[in-house]
């Protein structure tokens, strides 16, 4: 079975800085990965790869199979199959929530608006904010709107997730919002790649942590594996700081 998303040598660079060093991994069907490590690492720019934000300098990132920068693919095509949730919600704030949930299927996929919007009303219920439909994006607290960022995402249907550090806008107590519906779509079997700072979520959904630092992958290991006895000793150093705080 080919992988959902594999990453075949990966470098990446900004002027003179390199961000991302001959990276290699894979993300299988139905495989929630989690990226961790120190900011600067390269997370933020590996995911922001997948979907094309970022080019990268050499090697190859496949989706699917197609080969995601290649000069013949077509990207917006390419982008509605690839969920995306941002730090910053990136809401449209002069339409409200079930309006921002129904435009890309209505305007991209062509759906029906009565199709739309059932769907939209589905997911609303999903995310916990079914109340919230008619309400605008200033009106929301920021959980909420991160949790209608998501909805918004998964109303293209996409084969894939990603999330880049959801909650790291978020006061604590809206954390666990935010958590709880990634925790369901892990549950449900979807695809996700996620980075976060968030540990909880890694321990909890992850199948597989990737830490990384100064633009490689140094480990991959399953959560209990990784939190108990991580091999590299970046990684020791890394969890040993996250426990003094």
């Amino acid at each position: 079975m080919i992988p959902m998303i594999l990453f075949n040598q990966v470098n990446k660079w900004y002027g003179e800085y390199q961000a991302l060093t001959d990276l290699s991994a894979e993300i299988k069907s139905g495989e929630v990965v989690v990226i961790c490590g120190p900011s600067g690492s390269g997370k933020s720019t590996l995911s922001r790869t997948v979907n094309r934000l970022e080019p990268i300098g050499q090697g190859q990132i496949l989706f699917d199979g197609v080969d995601i920068h290649g000069t013949s693919t077509r990207l917006n095509q390419l982008r509605t199959r690839i969920g995306f949730v941002f730090q910053s919600f990136n809401l449209f704030p002069h339409i409200s929530v079930i309006d921002n949930i129904m435009l890309s299927p209505a305007k991209v996929l062509g759906v029906k608006r009565s199709q739309a919007r059932r769907h939209a009303v589905e997911l609303l219920d999903r995310v916990g904010l079914a109340n919230k439909a008619n309400a605008y994006p200033a009106q929301l607290s920021g959980g909420q709107q991160q949790r209608v960022a998501i909805a918004r995402a998964l109303a293209m249907n996409p084969p894939v997730m990603l999330f880049d550090e959801p909650t790291s806008a978020l006061d604590p107590e809206m954390v666990g919002e935010v958590l709880n519906v990634m925790r369901g779509l892990a549950n449900e079997g979807m695809t996700m790649m996620c980075v976060t700072h968030e540990m909880n979520l890694a321990r909890e959904v992850a199948d597989t942590i990737w830490f990384m630092d100064e633009g490689r992958i140094l480990e991959k290991a399953a959560p209990a594996a990784f939190f108990t006895a991580p091999r590299h000793p970046r990684a020791q150093r890394f969890l040993a700081d996250l426990r003094q705080h």
